[in-house]
C-alpha cells in the first residue's frame, strides 16, 4: 500500500507541474471534467462521483465556484441548487487541456504503457475536447 500510494503522489505531481501554469491543480482540472460531464449535478452528487467526502468535496467545490470555473443555479422555487461549469471553466479545460495531456504522455512513459492502458481502460466518459467545446 505504501508503494501504491508513493506511486500515486509521483504521478498526481507530473499533472500538477504541467497544469500550475493555468493556475489549476490535478485535483481541480479532474473536478472541472467532472463539473462539465455530469451537465448539472448537485453537490452530493458530484461528490459521490467524485468519491470524496462530504467536507472535502464542499471545500473543492467552493474554491472552483470561488475561481468563477464554475456557477451555481439559484432556481426560482424549489432546493434543489445544480451546479454547472462557466463559460470561463470550459475555456480554462480548453487552454489546459494539452498541459493535461502532456502529463499522460509523462506518466505513460513511467508507467509503461501496460500500467498506463490498465489506469486508462478504468476510466470512462467523454472526450476531453468535448467537455471544453
Amino acid at each position: 500500500m505504501t508503494r501504491t500510494r508513493r506511486i500515486s503522489r509521483v504521478v498526481t505531481n507530473l499533472y500538477d507541474q504541467e497544469l500550475r501554469p493555468f493556475g489549476l491543480s490535478s485535483s481541480q482540472f479532474s473536478l472541472l471534467v467532472l463539473i462539465a460531464r455530469m451537465d448539472g449535478a448537485s453537490r452530493a452528487e458530484i461528490g459521490r462521483a467524485n468519491h470524496q467526502e462530504r467536507s472535502t468535496s464542499t471545500r473543492n467545490l467552493q474554491l472552483v465556484i470561488d475561481q468563477g470555473w464554475a456557477e451555481e443555479i439559484v432556481p426560482e422555487k424549489g432546493r434543489s441548487r445544480p451546479i454547472v461549469i462557466s463559460k470561463a471553466g470550459r475555456a480554462l479545460l480548453a487552454q489546459a487541456i494539452p498541459a493535461w495531456r502532456a502529463a499522460q504522455v509523462k506518466a505513460k512513459q513511467l508507467l509503461g504503457v501496460d500500467g498506463a492502458s490498465d489506469i486508462v481502460r478504468l476510466s470512462s466518459g467523454l472526450p476531453l475536447e468535448e467537455l471544453a467545446g
